[in-house]
């Protein structure tokens, strides 16, 4: 997964910590969550924009 299409990093978004396009969610926050056993469908359904490449950009980008 090339995770540079869907994780951008801009100083002026969230203090330049790498982000969902398009959103304010860090990819940080992103895994934590899925360190702490969310399921996708759990992130889908309260972070409504997010999709399935977007978490596997930021597990791509963690590794």
């Amino acid at each position: 997964m090339e995770w540079n299409n869907r994780i951008i990093i801009d100083p002026e978004i969230l203090v330049g910590k790498p982000v969902i396009r398009g959103t304010r969610l860090s990819v940080e926050f992103i895994v934590g969550l899925l360190a702490s056993e969310w399921t996708e469908q759990e992130i889908f359904d309260n972070y409504p924009g997010i999709t399935h490449e977007d978490i596997l950009a930021c597990v791509a980008f963690e590794n």
